[in-house]
């Protein structure tokens, strides 16, 4: 579906191509993230559904960086998040703005504002990426 109307965009070259986890509960919104990213050069290397699914996924490893969603079907992500910094995963918090703050751990992540543009998501996964490696 969303597959056929980003065909025509122009694939903007990137300079890191990453893999990336998506921890979404709302399928069509992952569908067109899974797409604006692999528009970008990017490599979509699974999604999850819920918090425990995200867990596993995470304990598995196999990716550079996770776009999580704070809220996957009324349960926070905060324990997906908890375990991403952990393990040095960095990762965007994505949301609808319709949140209270997040924990303090993880306040300073990046943030991708609902609903998402194709050009809001490079610079939030760079920048998500140049923290975890301290540049």
């Amino acid at each position: 579906m969303f597959r056929q109307r980003f065909e025509g965009l122009k694939r903007v070259a990137v300079t890191t191509p990453r893999s990336v986890l998506i921890v979404e509960d709302e399928s069509l919104i992952s569908m067109m993230l899974e797409d604006f990213l692999e528009s970008l050069g990017h490599r979509v290397v699974g999604t999850c559904e819920t918090v425990g699914d995200a867990l596993r996924r995470v304990e598995e490893g196999g990716f550079d960086v996770a776009i999580i969603d704070v809220n996957l079907n009324g349960q926070r992500v905060w324990p997906v998040a908890d375990r991403l910094a952990a393990q040095g995963i960095p990762y965007v918090l994505a949301t609808g703005g319709h949140i209270e703050p997040p924990p303090a751990a993880h306040a300073s992540a990046p943030v991708l504002s609902k609903p998402f543009t194709l050009d809001a998501i490079e610079p939030v996964l760079d920048e998500a990426c140049a923290a975890a490696s301290g540049a």
